[in-house]
């Protein structure tokens, strides 16, 4: 064998499995493959001068790389089982908050020390989202911010370094099962380990789905989460995000009965492109230094969409919405709340002369030819309600940025251990559609190693 471990993927799954290999089994020989650059290398050519928009770079450095895509992202660790993944499904509720508690601990170690622990545990805002039909949900987060995220990350790579053999650039074409292992084939070159820990994000979500079907590995049909980015001045949430930073609410709407969630608020953040397998979706960013903090808050408003059979390829539906919008805006469209409820479209002239500055160069557009009725319906819903707790939700200057798709693996068959149908192949992270968050994610790194070590 080439190595007692391979892991493919260097996001919070495998770098998390990573860390706690080289702890608890030092003797371990373990490889970690990722597709795309070391962490010093992932720069983004979006300068907002000389380049504006995404110029679809092979791997995209905001998606791809060490660190995942979580690595720019506003670094927010959810301490919960109310949402974030099904992880506490396999492992028990209480050693899936363990697990989470001790990624925070690690997380401090290396560079989080002195961001804030929010928690929504007795909050006056729980009562006013009852009062409201919404549901405020209960989590600790802890903030580092897309700066001290990336130290973090910086330090965690510098304690792997020569413990741990990087690959990168090195793509992994395929996975098979041999005797008493597996074989991983990245280029022309095939790699033999004993244990083969695959956490290859939602970005790989394709990539997953082929090696299940090659190896036979059942998996089930999952969601799709499709929406848009809310922009406005923060001011409108500064309430809630001094006091909780991220708020998960959820609201059920009258006419469809579906369910609108808040995801990944950014209090005086900047929203972002990403490029996911050449399609342009949005997202936003936040900072914990206030030189670096801008004067809007974003948010996400998402809908999931569960299908049923015979339909099972939900990514493919979500990134069909996607190209649409890709094709429209040659990008991410930009509307004003009051012309998507005016049914125009907005301008450049509109925009400029909004209250509210945008901080992503996107194309002025109509989201209602992009975004299927019942979704854009249940969208405009929530921002109703989300007025009524904080008003100036609903301003016509509130900027719509569209579309923010979150793609979701199906999700893989595994068992207790998180094996995937046989002794040795572990599917974590986000990449076996059972967790969403990137404290889900590295907490079921952690859990694998810890398997692998026999602790």
């Amino acid at each position: 064998m080439n190595f007692d471990v391979i892991i493919i993927g260097a996001g919070p799954g495998g770098i998390y499995c990573a860390y706690e290999l080289i702890r608890t089994a030092p003797q371990l020989k373990v490889a970690l493959f990722e597709a795309g650059h070391p962490l010093a290398a992932r720069h983004c050519p979006i300068d907002g001068v000389k380049v504006k928009t995404c110029v679809g770079c092979k791997t995209c450095s905001i998606m791809s790389g060490f660190g995942g895509a979580g690595a720019f992202s506003d670094g927010k660790y959810n301490i919960t089982n109310d949402f974030g993944g099904t992880l506490y499904q396999y492992i028990g509720k209480q050693q899936a908050l363990d697990l989470m508690r001790y990624v925070d601990e690690i997380n401090l170690r290396h560079g989080g020390e002195g961001t804030k622990l929010y928690s929504t545990a007795g909050t006056q805002f729980k009562k006013r989202c009852i009062q409201n039909d919404l549901r405020l949900l209960d989590a600790s987060v802890r903030h580092l911010g897309t700066d001290i995220n990336y130290i973090v990350l910086q330090n965690l790579y510098a304690e792997l370094q020569g413990k741990v053999s990087f690959f990168f650039d090195s793509p992994v074409e395929s996975v098979e099962e041999i005797d008493d292992g597996f074989a991983v084939q990245s280029g022309e070159t095939s790699y033999t380990c004993k244990n083969c820990v695959i956490s290859v994000g939602r970005s790989g979500s394709r990539w997953m789905e082929t090696v299940c079907h090659q190896l036979g590995i059942p998996t089930h049909s999952n969601r799709v989460d499709i929406g848009v980015r809310v922009e406005l001045p923060a001011e409108v949430f500064s309430d809630l995000t001094d006091e909780l930073y991220e708020s998960k609410i959820v609201y059920r709407t009258s006419k469809y009965e579906d369910l609108v969630r808040t995801f990944c608020m950014n209090p005086r953040g900047a929203v972002v492109n990403e490029n996911t397998n050449g399609i342009i979706t949005v997202n936003g960013h936040s900072y914990e230094d206030p030189a670096k903090q801008t004067a809007n808050t974003n948010f996400a408003l998402l809908v999931a969409k569960h299908f049923s059979e015979p339909f099972r390829d939900s990514n493919g539906y979500g990134e069909s919405i996607a190209r649409l919008s890709n094709m429209l805006g040659g990008g991410v469209i930009l509307q004003r709340f009051g012309d998507l409820i005016r049914g125009q479209r907005s301008t450049q002239k509109r925009i400029d002369e909004s209250f509210v500055t945008p901080t992503l160069n996107a194309t002025p557009g109509d989201l209602s030819l992009v975004l299927p009725k019942r979704i854009l319906d249940g969208i405009i819903e929530m921002i109703y309600a989300l007025d009524k707790i904080a008003p100036g939700t609903a301003n016509d200057d509130t900027l719509l940025y569209g579309v923010e798709v979150k793609f979701y693996n199906m999700e893989v068959e595994v068992d207790e251990n998180l094996t995937a149908g046989r002794e040795g192949l572990y599917v974590i992270g986000d990449g076996s559609g059972i967790t969403h968050s990137l404290s889900h994610a590295s907490a079921s790194g952690v859990y694998v190693a810890r398997k692998i070590a026999g602790c």
